[in-house]
């Protein structure tokens, strides 16, 4: 278990930071950002030092204002755009939290497989294996790792209504992920990623995929009870921590017989 520092409140009891840059300094310089979007920079680093952890409640608007020493409207505008990012969560008359993958809201934001029918069928996830191993090239590439370096591999199927649709293949770094074995997954029944958050202090952020069709491999094809051949979607996923730092290669085949991949373009 990874041990955080206790939540800060006020800037007596905060660790040094650099102050936001102010408008009237550079107005016109091309490496310029909005000031709230220093504001949403700094509260990024407050959740990257764990300052406030997934699930917890962060400082008011009023509070955070003054730690910043900016307008309540600038810092209600950087947590509109975390809000928006998936990153923290309002809850009316309650306050604003970090989010947490243990939400319903936030557990499935990077998978985008939608059922034909528009009905969301009953998930269940089956670890089929968890070993540690040396990384690839490619799979060093990824993660940000030397080659022969150690990694986690674990592969599992997804499940919806008890039809097997997702084979995940999922390379961690070694060094993070210490403990990680195939009996502490299936002692959980959590999601995945929420006991990252929990037993290692890693909050997946954000995630790049590639995409392409695939044929069913035999192993493929008997773990997802389809025939050798059969079409599949291949989702190539590296997902981030804070800080850009990856901490996940995740590749899964899909079965879309009954579902399609759904995105959304702004």
């Amino acid at each position: 278990m990874v041990t955080r520092p206790s939540l800060l409140t006020d800037m007596s009891d905060s660790p040094p930071i650099d102050r936001p840059q102010t408008p009237s300094r550079a107005p016109h310089s091309a490496a310029f950002s909005p000031l709230y979007q220093q504001i949403k920079g700094l509260i990024l680093q407050g959740l990257d030092r764990g300052e406030w952890k997934p699930g917890e409640a962060i400082p008011s608007e009023l509070e955070l204002a003054s730690r910043f020493q900016v307008s309540q409207g600038t810092v209600r505008k950087a947590i509109d755009e975390l809000a928006a990012d998936n990153l923290l969560i309002r809850r009316q008359g309650k306050g604003t939290f970090v989010a947490t993958h243990n939400e319903a809201k936030v557990r499935y934001r990077f998978l985008r497989l939608a059922p034909d029918d528009g009905r969301t069928g009953v998930s269940s996830s089956q670890i089929l294996d968890c070993r540690r191993a040396k990384a690839s090239a490619e799979v060093a590439a990824a993660l940000d790792l030397r080659a022969g370096d150690a990694v986690v591999n674990m592969r599992r199927v997804l499940s919806f209504d008890e039809v097997p649709t997702i084979l995940d293949d999922i390379w961690l770094p070694g060094s993070v992920f210490k403990g990680l074995t195939l009996e502490s997954l299936l002692r959980y029944r959590g999601p995945v990623y929420a006991l990252f958050e929990t037993e290692f202090g890693v909050s997946m952020v954000r995630a790049e995929e590639k995409i392409r069709a695939v044929s069913a491999t035999d192993v493929q094809a008997e773990l997802l009870r389809i025939q050798p051949g059969s079409p599949l979607l291949q989702v190539e996923r590296i997902a981030y921590t804070y800080g850009d730092r990856p901490m996940e290669l995740r590749r899964g085949h899909y079965v879309t017989e009954r579902y399609h991949y759904r995105n959304s373009l702004n």
